[in-house]
Order: C-alpha cells, then sequence, then structure tokens
C-alpha cells in the first residue's frame, strides 16, 4: 500500500509540474510560452525574465517528469523544490500564508512533498527501484 501511495502522489505531483513546465516552455495548456512569461519575470525583478523563465520551465518540465516517473528522484526532488522556493520568495512571500490571499500555502505544501519524497524514496513502483 506504501508504495501505491507513493506512486500516486508522484504522479500527480509530477504530472502537474509538467504542465506548468509546458505552460512557461511552450504556451501549452493556456500559458504564455517564454517570451510572455519571461516578460512578466522581467516586471517582478527577475531578469534576465527570458532566460529565468527558460531556467524555471525546464526544471518543472523535466523536474516533474522526472518525479512522476521515479527515476533520479532525489534530483526531481529538488528541481521541483527549487522552483516553489523561488515562487515563494519572489511571489507569493509577500501575500502572506494563505494562498486565498494569493499566498504561499500551496507552495510550501508543494515544496514539502517533493523533499519528502527525495528523501524517502519513490516506492517500489518507480524506474529507480528497477534502475538499483
Amino acid at each position: 500500500m506504501l508504495d501505491a501511495g507513493l506512486l500516486i502522489i508522484r504522479l500527480i505531483i509530477g504530472l502537474a509540474f509538467v504542465g506548468h513546465g509546458a505552460q512557461k516552455l511552450f504556451g501549452a495548456f493556456g500559458g504564455y510560452g517564454l517570451k510572455g512569461t519571461g516578460g512578466w519575470f522581467d516586471s517582478i525583478g527577475m531578469k534576465p525574465g527570458y532566460a529565468m523563465a527558460l531556467i524555471a520551465g525546464l526544471s518543472e518540465f523535466v523536474g516533474g517528469a522526472l518525479f512522476a516517473l521515479g527515476l533520479l528522484t532525489p534530483l526531481a526532488g529538488v528541481l521541483i523544490a527549487l522552483t516553489m522556493v523561488v515562487a515563494i520568495v519572489k511571489v507569493h512571500g509577500p501575500n502572506g500564508f494563505w494562498s486565498t490571499q494569493n499566498g504561499y500555502e500551496y507552495n510550501l505544501v508543494l515544496l514539502a512533498v517533493a523533499i519528502g519524497i527525495a528523501l524517502t524514496g519513490p516506492g517500489r513502483y518507480a524506474l529507480d527501484a528497477l534502475l538499483g
């Protein structure tokens, strides 16, 4: 049961991050692509915005894919965690804790999940388990 639970967590969180990365990188799922996201990053002081959008998008897309697959899970957890730390510091932190006020509550939950799975391992239903 533990391994099935870890698989569910990895798939939901990992695929959500793949989607967010695809929004930034490709404009998928209603996203703004690198140019639009880069412009927004510039507007909040994350310069150069295009490069920062590329880094964020790749971290989310690659980190999410690795996380969902349970491949290089510690690296995947770090990539996801780093994007959440930046989101908290640069966007949501000043708004307080609660997500209803655009605060960092949800980002902190995702950060905890990413670090928790990176530390405990992805479970038996993961590529890391098959390869290791």
